[in-house]
């Protein structure tokens, strides 16, 4: 669904929504200097529904962010009406192979805007395995990866803290890769969210 609403707008009237929907203040960011200009697919871990908030309110209003949610979450009534307000969900039939998805996915980086994809496809309190379809993108699309860990904790009147990696390339070589390479470039992804979480108080003391 494309929002009637100029994207600027609908954001800063969303964030606003949803920071007293939840009772929470919008997030603490670490590492916003690592996001790059232009394409890349935005990969984080996902313990909650309201994951996606965070992280797209974490970039500036104007930095439009398309994100690949699954169809049910179209029908959850804040979630889904506020992700549609926004007119950045890419929704997704999980279970089959949805070609259009897919394709409008692609074109969202072609023309060289932001996909933010939750590898895991699905929520985990602890970070699971991830799955092919975020490196597949950005390695066909040839753009980077930006690496992002979202604190699982949940506290009324208190930050959500939201941090962002480098963005790297996870496949630079000059070949067509095989699915073996998808293989290994999810769990490189995977591990520098991982490194993320690990390295948290290291990033604080130093911001």
């Amino acid at each position: 669904m494309k929002s009637v609403i100029p994207y600027p707008v609908s954001y800063l009237v969303s964030k606003l929504i949803f920071t007293i929907a939840f009772f929470r203040n919008p997030a603490k960011v670490y590492g916003r200097e690592n996001i790059p200009k232009g394409s890349v697919v935005i990969c984080a871990n996902h313990a909650h529904g309201n994951d996606p908030f965070y992280i797209v309110y974490s970039f500036p209003f104007w930095d439009k962010i398309r994100i690949m949610a699954k169809e049910e979450i179209r029908h959850m009534p804040v979630v889904g009406r506020l992700l549609d307000f926004l007119g950045i969900a890419i929704w997704v039939r999980r279970g089959k192979s949805d070609l259009a998805a897919l394709k409008l996915s692609m074109k969202t980086l072609k023309k060289g805007e932001k996909l933010l994809i939750f590898p895991e496809g699905t929520r985990h309190e602890e970070i699971g395995q991830g799955k092919t379809g975020a490196a597949l993108m950005a390695i066909r699309a040839k753009v980077p990866v930006l690496p992002v860990y979202v604190d699982p904790e949940r506290r009324h009147f208190h930050r959500v803290k939201v941090y962002f990696g480098k963005p790297f390339h996870p496949f630079t070589e000059e070949r067509k890769p095989t699915a073996e390479d998808y293989e290994k470039a999810t769990v490189e992804i995977m591990d520098h969210i991982k490194a993320l979480r690990d390295s948290r108080e290291a990033i604080e003391a130093g911001a």
